[in-house]
């Protein structure tokens, strides 16, 4: 077993406070944390990145290149028409430039619609049967 594997094998026996003295003794004041799972994840990524190396230079560039993530549902074109039958009653939304719209109403994303529509949080894409789901 490597070093880095040693390491973060022992990483994921800590307790919070033994996370917490790990990271003060190799990076300084420890990130104000009480999530165990978070704080392992964290320090486990610093233990690899030490050992091989952050993200290269012409890969961090690749990324800001790419530009922001867009929504999904976006990617339909302007002008589409997704819709469902909710309670009884069509809904229609119409994909805009930077959104939807829904009775003359603009949102960001496809979740924002739904949960107008259904009044409780829903996952937008599913709702509308863009992804599949349970």
């Amino acid at each position: 077993m490597t070093g880095t594997l040693r390491a973060v094998s022992e990483i994921e026996a800590m307790t919070l406070e033994e996370l917490r003295a790990c990271w003060r003794a190799a990076y300084g004041e420890p990130p104000p944390l009480r999530s165990v799972p978070i704080l392992r994840m964290l320090l486990a990524w610093r233990v690899q990145t030490a050992a091989g190396g952050a993200l290269s230079g012409e890969v961090r560039a690749a990324l800001r290149r790419k530009g922001a993530v867009k929504g999904e549902g976006l990617d339909l074109g302007i002008g589409a028409k997704l819709t469902r039958n909710w309670k009884g009653v069509r809904i229609e939304v119409i994909v805009e430039p930077d959104g939807f719209n829904w009775e003359g109403r603009s949102y960001k994303s496809l979740s924002a619609v739904a949960t107008a529509i259904a009044g409780t949080r829903w996952n937008g894409p599913r709702f509308f049967g863009l992804r599949d789901g349970p």
